[in-house]
This record gives structure tokens, C-alpha cells and sequence, in this order.
């Protein structure tokens, strides 16, 4: 055999070579199977899927299956005891139909130009449409193009109405479906008959459905008779009713309408010329004289509380299941469901007999003359308000008018003598209404902290004229005044600032840093000096509140006020002038608000520190069941901390302070005596404002009073006493008059100086002239560690008056104990310092 070395290699080479074939040949051979295996599973998937969505398409309903506001079933709505309250039914909307040849051109493309720009060129689906709102979400812009073709809303609002959508897979399937249904929607229909049934089911607001029972709401008038700007005004309603609302949000109306217009004349659907007067219409004094008189289409009138749990019922089908706001009434008013809300009918009733009750507010009251007239004259339709009566007076008979009355005698002459003037030319009366409306008005709000539930709400003092009537409980929003201070500045001033209820400020005559503004101070009150927080709150003190929230910070100060979830606090805003508008000033510790804030977050806010420094959201509803018997919404509301435990103890004991001797004092109850309050009361510097928000261990409840109309009312407390008193009622009612505020681990109690918050001085601080030794409360570890620094005692001599020698024997001497401080101002201190007490003379008597 040959074993040489040229021939060893040889056979390496042989061996390596058919090695190297045979491993080429299994990787090819894998890689084969494994494309047949990936284009296998691929088709697997797309012929998978391709069955999933027809599948899907088949189970879909068909397009004939288009209903135009059927009746349904009624929905009920139940108190806590299982009471119906409220009957939810389809004849209880505004609502008339109007075919397409009724509804003019310009309000056709006034939302066509509002929701489906390119509606006469797509089939159903304008996949341009979505390709655009997708790139507009990826690159975050903050308004997303729509997406939903008006056909694709249509099939939303009347076909899949009621489809689950609260699952990712529930949004595949309807959405899938509902593109499917739009193209052979659109095969069936020409674009005029969807347009037409479009215009006619479409939600706008106030318990409206379609535009012509819209046009009569807002306007008064036949959609045939809209002109370009009333159809915009409508047709930026639609994207979402209560946010764009004409009469309860105006501003937001405006901008929306505006762009409405914009569009519009991109498609030149109108000319420049229309475009410039639209803009310069002053549309919104129609829409708000017709509104204090217009209940279109309404059957029954539904309480606060029914509009209430409306207003979440359809926000949470909105949010939590997905519907549109046209498809959430239907099935509000259409679906058969059983609400079940948390109003205790027995306290509602107790609430609305005391705020209606005349004997609580200032005899002077008066009420408000509401009036609006509407005559025809030669063809043309002219509407006049109170203001116009007022003015007339004025002008043409030299007399100045109050729009106050006690009696309804006095304004039925005014009217009478202006409808004469008005109707003298040949003009024919077409509408009519007078309405004494009380004043001041007042809300109310009742819940019970540790649930979050709403167990009671009273949107205004007299009758409820009709349905969506503004509920001042939860849409008015007012100056909170002083009322703020609790939210805005102590809270965070306890709970992150390091800051006590022993800090001491000085009430004296203070600026806002770097102006000439002077902080403002209750008339007629004088500066007391040198006094602590707890001090502070009880009496409820500007300038020591302004200059803890100086300490705190201004924005620390707004982000609290946003963790206590008040949601109308600006942070910045431009208005359309160009005025840039925020909160984010020190005036916010005096609660001085742009825009105000509703009595509803308020007394949620106040809740929360009721409930130890944990906030729920309000809740009105704890589940709806639908037709079915299933539970379709389940209300739960989560806990949020949002203060810690001591903090909101400290604030709570410090607003019991303000029930027993302070502001709050017409809050204490009469009857029972072992259970314990806490309250903060609010006044704004106009006295426009009144509030009060107090809590015991079991509720928290908020009153506002005040003139819808904003201007001074006479100072009292009958606000207060209207809280007492409901409050009382409602604990012996439910058998709750015994419960005390648990002070928390980690709170313990010390003797400090109340002039200086540092730890008092037995002899010292006891003794000293408008001071003295006070008990306070603080979190382990803040307690103070020094003493009084702030007082000396000073021997004077009783024969001279001056300060003693040391010629002067102890028994011809007589103390002092007097303040250090450099007083800048006369205030309650002023006569009790070292300065105005000791002179340069030291007695030189020889005793």
C-alpha cells in the first residue's frame, strides 16, 4: 500500500470534497423546506385570515337592515333603594324629520366639509382619509385627521349600534364590519339618500337628534332657513356634542365653526365674500336668546340628578365601550337598559326642599326678569331679550329700569309697555315667554367619601323648566375665592413643601412680588400680624395664604390642583385676539380663576381629603344591565392617593378649628353634638361668590350661591345655614350622629410660641401680651426644636412707667412680656412690640 505523503493528501482531499458535497446538499435541502414551509404557513395564514374576516363580513347585518329612530325599548333608571326615578324613551327626544330636498345645500356641505371632506368620491371607505390620520397619528399630532367617512358614521350609529367594542378584538370585528357595510351601503344607496339619513339620526346635543329639530333648538327656525353661519354653528357640533355645544361652550363652538367655515371655502362651497360675513355674524346672541326659552320636543321634564347620570352614562359608553355619541343615545334611549344610580331619593329630597326653601336667603332677594320676544315684521323675523325692555326705558322714555323684581305685577307693565312700541308698525307676535327666575340661585352637591358616590345634587334653586336646563352643580363654573386656598396652597404646602400648621406668616399689608397689586383683604377687617397656618385657615386669611403659596411655589401649587382633579384651571391659553391667559400666578391661592371651577370637582376635591388623602372620580351610576340581563357597564371607580394620610388629617383638623370658632361657625350643628366637622368657607372679592365645603365622617357636601348673572348679592350666611341645615337633617335621618376623624399613626402634639411657631416658653410665652401658648399637631420629625425666640420680658417700674433701674425693688416692679418685630404696618401687634413699649428713659426714682 502507498502511505506516502502525497498520496495521504490526495485522499484528504477526496473525503474533504465529498464531505463538503454532502453538507452543501443537506443545507440546500433544508433551506428548501424551509421556504415550501413558510410560503406553506403564509398561505395558511392569509387563507386563515381571509376566513376569519369572512367569517366576520358574514355575520355581519345587512345594509337594508338601516333603521331610521326606532322606537326600541325604553330605558329605566333606579335609585339605591330600586326605585324607578326616570323613564328613558325615544319620545322624549327632539327630534323631526326632513328629506334631503328640505335640507338646503349649504347645510349639506357645511358637514360634509365638518366630517367627510372628499363624501362625493369615495365608496364607503376613504382609504386616502385613513393613510392621512394614520401619518397623523405616528408623527403626534394632537388633532388627528378623521378616519370615519359620514357613510362609515351612519352604519356606526344604526346598524352596529350596541356592538361590543371594549375588546381589541370587539374593534377588529366591528371594524372590519362596518367598512364592509359602508361600500355596500353605498352600492344600495346614492350619496343623497345616506346624506339624507345621515343629517336625520346625527346626535347635536341637548337631547337632539338630526338637523332640523337642531335648527329649531339653537335657532328657532326651519333647517330650510339656515344660513351659511347657523350651519356652521351645527356643524361643529357634531364631532362631539357637549364639547362644541353653542350654548354651554360657545368658545369652543367658535373655533370648531371657524374651521368648518375655512373648509368650506377651501371647496369653495362658498365665496370669500360669504366666508367674511359668516365670521362677522354675531350667531351666538341668537343661539342664547332662544335657548333661555326653547325646550324643543320635550315631553317630561327629567331631574339634576337624571341629567346627571345621562351626561355619565353616555360619557362612559363614549370611553370604556367605544360608541359614538349618536350611538350611545340610541342605546341610552332605544336599548332597554336598567341604570342603576346612587341617588338616595330620601336625602334628594331633603336637599331640594331646603334650597327651594325662600326663608334661607335675604328677604331683599329678588328674581330675575327672563323675557324673549320674537315678532314677523314685513317677512323678517326680529327677537328681543330683557336687556332690549331695559333699554328701551332708557332710551326712549329717560328711565332707568331694574331687571330685579319682587312681584310680577311691576314687569308685566314694562312688557306691556314695550310690546305696545314694538307692535305699532304692523309686527305680528310669533313667540312669547316672561320667567321670574329666583335669585340668588345656589347648587348643591352630596357624597358619600368613601364610595365617591353621589347621593344627592341640586342643580338651582326653583322649577326645572325642561331637559338639559343648565345644571349649576356641575356646568357652571364660579370663582371659588377663598375656598381654593385648602386645594392650592396648604395642601401642598403639608404634604411636599415641609411647611406645618405652626408656620407662622405675618397678616400685614403685602404686594404681589414685582407689581403694585396690593393683596386684597375682607373690608373692614385689620391686619391681626403675626399669626399661624391653622390660625390662618380658620379665619381664612389672604395675605398668609399668598405667602405660603410664595414659599410652595405657584406651579407646585397648580399641579396639586390638577392631582385633585379640577379640571378647569388654565395652565396657558391664548385667546383668539392673541391674549395669552394662565392661572399659574399667586392669585391662585385666593382662588381668583380665569374661568372658576363647578361645585361638583370642588366638593370632589374636598372628598378627597374627607377620605383620608384618597380620591374617587364622582360617581352617579354603580352599573347598567341591558336588555339582556348582562352587565354591560360596571361602575368602578379607582382609588387614587393623592395626599398622605397625615396630611389630610392635619388639614381636616385645622377646617374643624374653622367650624368651632372660625368663618365656619354657622356650620355647627344644633342637635348633635358627638360628631365631628370640618368646613372651609369661600368668598370671592366682589361678593358675587359665596361657598361653603365642609364634611363630617360619613359626607361632604358644597353649596354655591350666587346671581346667574354675576354681580354683587348682599353679604350674609345664609349659605352656610342652608348647608347646616341639610347636612343635620341627613345625619339623624341616617341615624349617623356619632363619629370622630381617626388621627393617624405618626401625628403627635406639642405646646408652641403663636407668634413664632417655635416650642413655647412656660413664664414667657403665657405671659406675653396678645400671644400665648397654643396646642398644635405635626407629622414625627417636624415638630420644632427650638424655643421662643420672638418674646421678652421686661420690668418696668409702677411708679415712673418706665423700664425699672436697678434701683428699683422688686416690689415696685411690674412685667411685660413683648414682641420682637420690626413692624412695617399698624396691625393687631403693633401696640404689643418692644418697639412701641420701651423708650430710650431708664426710671431714675430713688425708691
Amino acid at each position: 500500500m502507498n502511505y506516502s505523503q502525497q498520496e495521504i493528501k490526495k485522499k484528504q482531499e477526496k473525503i474533504i470534497s465529498k464531505s463538503g458535497k454532502m453538507k452543501y446538499r443537506i443545507r440546500g435541502w433544508i433551506a428548501y423546506c424551509s421556504g415550501i414551509g413558510a410560503i406553506t404557513l403564509l398561505l395558511l395564514f392569509i387563507f386563515g385570515l381571509a376566513g376569519a374576516v369572512r367569517g366576520v363580513v358574514d355575520s355581519a347585518p345587512g345594509a337594508e337592515e338601516i333603521d331610521i329612530m326606532t322606537a326600541g325599548q325604553p330605558s329605566e333608571i333606579y335609585d339605591s333603594r330600586g326605585n324607578v326615578i326616570q323613564v328613558l324613551a325615544a319620545q322624549d327626544l327632539a327630534y323631526e324629520y326632513a328629506s334631503v330636498d328640505q335640507i338646503p345645500e349649504i347645510v349639506q356641505r357645511a358637514f360634509i366639509s365638518a366630517e367627510d371632506r372628499r363624501f362625493y368620491e369615495h365608496h364607503g371607505v376613504d382609504m386616502l382619509g385613513i393613510l392621512q390620520a394614520v401619518y397623523s397619528g405616528v408623527m403626534g399630532e394632537s388633532e388627528k385627521l378623521k378616519n370615519k367617512t359620514i357613510t362609515q358614521q351612519l352604519i356606526q350609529n344604526q346598524i352596529l349600534s350596541g356592538n361590543d367594542n371594549s375588546t381589541f378584538l370587539g374593534r377588529c370585528t366591528r371594524e372590519i364590519q362596518e367598512q364592509y357595510l359602508a361600500i355596500e351601503l353605498e352600492e344600495d344607496l346614492d350619496k343623497d339618500q345616506i346624506l339624507e339619513y345621515y343629517l336625520n339620526t346625527v346626535n347635536m346635543g341637548q337631547d337632539i337628534m338630526g338637523v332640523q329639530a337642531a335648527a329649531i333648538r339653537y335657532f328657532d327656525k326651519d333647517v330650510a332657513d339656515m344660513n351659511v353661519s347657523e350651519a356652521a354653528v351645527l356643524a361643529a357640533i357634531v364631532s362631539d356634542p357637549e364639547k362644541y355645544s353653542p350654548v354651554s361652550q360657545q368658545e369652543n363652538n367658535s373655533r370648531r365653526r371657524k374651521e368648518v367655515l375655512k373648509a368650506m371655502l377651501e371647496a369653495k362651497y362658498i365665496s370669500e365674500e360669504e366666508y367674511e360675513d359668516a365670521l362677522g355674524d354675531d350667531v351666538y346672541l341668537r343661539v342664547q336668546n332662544v335657548a333661555s326659552i326653547k325646550a324643543y320636543g320635550v315631553k317630561n321634564t327629567d331631574s339634576y340628578y337624571a341629567d346627571a347620570v345621562k351626561t355619565q352614562v353616555i360619557q362612559d359608553l363614549k370611553e370604556k365601550l367605544g360608541y359614538s355619541q349618536t350611538e350611545a343615545y340610541n342605546v341610552l334611549y332605544h336599548g332597554g337598559l336598567k341604570i342603576f344610580s346612587c341617588q338616595d331619593s330620601s336625602l334628594q329630597e331633603i336637599c331640594d326642599e331646603v334650597i327651594n326653601s325662600d326663608q334661607y336667603y335675604p328677604q331683599t332677594a329678588r328674581s330675575y326678569l327672563s323675557y324673549y320676544l320674537a315678532v314677523s315684521q314685513g317677512g323678517d323675523k326680529r327677537e328681543y331679550s330683557e336687556i332690549d325692555v331695559k333699554n328701551y326705558y332708557y332710551e326712549k322714555k329717560g328711565k332707568e329700569i331694574s331687571l330685579y323684581f319682587k312681584k310680577t305685577g311691576k314687569p308685566q307693565k314694562y312688557i306691556r309697555g314695550f310690546k305696545k312700541a314694538i307692535l305699532k308698525n304692523g309686527s305680528e307676535v310669533i313667540a312669547e315667554k316672561v320667567q321670574l327666575i329666583k335669585q340668588p340661585q345656589a347648587s348643591f352637591v352630596l357624597i358619600e367619601q368613601a364610595t365617591g358616590q353621589i347621593k344627592a345634587i341640586v342643580g338651582g334653586r326653583g322649577q326645572k323648566e325642561a331637559n338639559t336646563d343648565v345644571n349649576r352643580a356641575m356646568e357652571l363654573k364660579r370663582q371659588p375665592g377663598s375656598s381654593l386656598a385648602m386645594l392650592s396652597t396648604y395642601a401642598p404646602a403639608l404634604d411636599t413643601a415641609g411647611i406645618t400648621l405652626g408656620n407662622v406668616e405675618d397678616d400685614t399689608a403685602y404686594f404681589y412680588p414685582g407689581t403694585n397689586t396690593q393683596v386684597r383683604k375682607w373690608e373692614g377687617s385689620p391686619y391681626h400680624g403675626l399669626m399661624t397656618l391653622r390660625t390662618a385657615i380658620t379665619g381664612s386669611e389672604n395675605v398668609p395664604a399668598v405667602k405660603t403659596l410664595e414659599k410652595v411655589s405657584v406651579q407646585t401649587g397648580y399641579e396639586f390642583l390638577k392631582k385633585f382633579s379640577l379640571t378647569t384651571i388654565i395652565e396657558q391659553k391664548k385667546s383668539e385676539d392673541g391674549q395669552v391667559y394662565t392661572d399659574l400666578q399667586l392669585q391662585l391661592a385666593l382662588g381668583e380663576l380665569n374661568e372658576g371651577v363647578t361645585n361638583l370637582e370642588l366638593t370632589a376635591a374636598y372628598a378627597a381629603i374627607a377620605a383620608r388623602g384618597v380620591y374617587r372620580k364622582p360617581a352617579f351610576y354603580t352599573k347598567i344591565i341591558d336588555r339582556d340581563g348582562n352587565v354591560l357597564l360596571e361602575n368602578e371607580r379607582k382609588a387614587k392617593r393623592i395626599l398622605k394620610e397625615s396630611t389630610a388629617w392635619l388639614l381636616t383638623d385645622a377646617m374643624k378649628d374653622a367650624v368651632k370658632g372660625g368663618t365656619g361657625q354657622a356650620a355647627q350643628f344644633d342637635s348633635i353634638k358627638n360628631l365631628s366637622q370640618a368646613g372651609n368657607v369661600g368668598y370671592t372679592e366682589e361678593s358675587t361668590d359665596y361657598w361653603f365645603e365642609g364634611f363630617t365622617p360619613f359626607y361632604t357636601a358644597g353649596i354655591w350661591v350666587g346671581r346667574d348673572e354675576n354681580t354683587s348679592q348682599e353679604r350674609s350666611e345664609s349659605h352656610i345655614a342652608i348647608w347646616k341645615e341639610i347636612m343635620e337633617r341627613i345625619h339623624k335621618k341616617e341615624k349617623k350622629t356619632k363619629g370622630n376623624f381617626r388621627m393617624p399613626d405618626g401625628v403627635l402634639s406639642t405646646w408652641i410660641c403663636s407668634k413664632c411657631g417655635n416650642r413655647a416658653v412656660q413664664g414667657l410665652c403665657d405671659e406675653a401680651i396678645g400671644g400665648g401658648i397654643v396646642k398644635e399637631y405635626f407629622v414625627k420629625g417636624t415638630e420644632p426644636k427650638m424655643n421662643c425666640n420672638c418674646h421678652v420680658k421686661y420690668a418696668f417700674c409702677k411708679e415712673s412707667g418706665m423700664l425699672a433701674s436697678e434701683l428699683c425693688p422688686e416690689e415696685e416692679r411690674f412685667y411685660k412680656v413683648l414682641l420682637k418685630k420690626e413692624e412695617v404696618a399698624r396691625t393687631d401687634d403693633y401696640l404689643n412690640t418692644v418697639e412701641q413699649n420701651i423708650g430710650t428713659e431708664i426710671c431714675d426714682l430713688q425708691h
